[in-house]
């Protein structure tokens, strides 16, 4: 099911949240296990039968040596629930693995999951023989992730190839997807794009690389109407922006705000004063905020 009566009357949750919970991970290990039980690996693990060698259902020690040499630091059996010591006693809590390797263990089962389909019935041994269908497991099992995804306001999405991509934030995401860099500079152009590639990326350490890289756009940006002087170059930007008095200046102010942030933080430069941005919240807020300025200086250049 996925049209639920809470989605309908209150529109879907956001998707916001880019660490997989315990929660989710309990739903992805359920699922996971249900493909098992029902021979839903024996596509790519077959286990066999005794007579006349059809597959009859998943080869489970084949899979889990897989799973093992694939995903290094994933337990198997999976767990959803962890030991933890309280003094003379112990008890077990909710737990997930990192996510970046939840979500490649994710991709994996994609590509070895199948529909089982039920054929022969074997009585000596008491199993059907089994054929399959890729094509429809996979739309199957990535109709699920991505169901537990949104209920649980997850920011990433399985594709049709099997690939998951995070969802960008409502607000910027369009304006990302849409915008083609043509700004009669292709450095320029090659750094957005680049910026373009990191920041949808799932992994938080090449966001914090597309921040960096945005900053350095930045800077490239504000020499391109006089290469000779930064400082008139950024005044003849800013003029082509807006001719409304108080919205320039506003604007003059934000673009001092952002050479500060640039430079106190450890985005610009590497001395040990600098402020590392570690928050992978706070990476998309500074991101936001300086590509709304680059884009609309990009879109007002035409004046200068």
């Amino acid at each position: 099911m996925s049209d639920y009566f809470s989605d309908r009357e209150n529109g879907p949750r956001a998707r916001t949240d880019q660490v997989i919970s315990p929660t989710v991970w309990s739903g992805v290990v359920a699922t996971v296990q249900g493909l098992i039980n029902s021979g839903a690996f024996g596509f790519r693990f077959p286990e066999r039968c005794p007579d006349g060698q059809a597959i009859c259902g998943c080869d489970s020690d084949s899979l889990a040596v897989a799973v093992i040499a694939e995903m290094p630091g994933l337990a198997w059996p999976l767990e959803s629930t962890s030991e933890v010591e309280d003094g003379f006693f112990s008890q077990r809590q909710p737990f997930a693995p990192d996510t970046l390797l939840i979500l490649d263990f994710i991709e994996f089962v994609h590509a070895s999951v199948a529909k089982p389909i039920p054929g022969k019935y074997h009585d000596f041994f008491n199993h059907h023989h089994l054929s399959f269908d890729q094509q429809v497991g996979q739309e199957e099992f990535r109709a699920t992730v991505n169901r537990i995804f949104a209920r649980n306001g997850v920011a990433f999405e399985m594709l049709s190839t099997g690939r998951l991509v995070r969802l960008l934030p409502l607000v910027l995401g369009d304006d990302l997807k849409r915008t083609a860099f043509n700004t009669g500079d292709r450095t320029l152009d090659n750094m957005l794009e680049e910026c373009r590639a990191k920041f949808s990326d799932r992994n938080p350490l090449l966001r914090r690389e597309a921040l960096e890289r945005l900053w350095d756009a930045w800077e490239r940006l504000k020499s391109l109407a006089d290469p000779g002087d930064k400082k008139r170059s950024v005044q003849i930007i800013l003029d082509a922006a807006t001719s409304e008095p108080s919205l320039r200046a506003r604007l003059e102010s934000e673009a001092m705000e952002l050479n500060s942030i640039g430079n106190s933080h450890l985005i610009r430069h590497s001395e040990v004063t600098q402020v590392p941005v570690i928050d992978i919240d706070h990476v998309d807020y500074l991101f936001h905020r300086l590509f709304a300025m680059i884009q609309l200086m990009l879109r007002k250049r035409e004046n200068v």
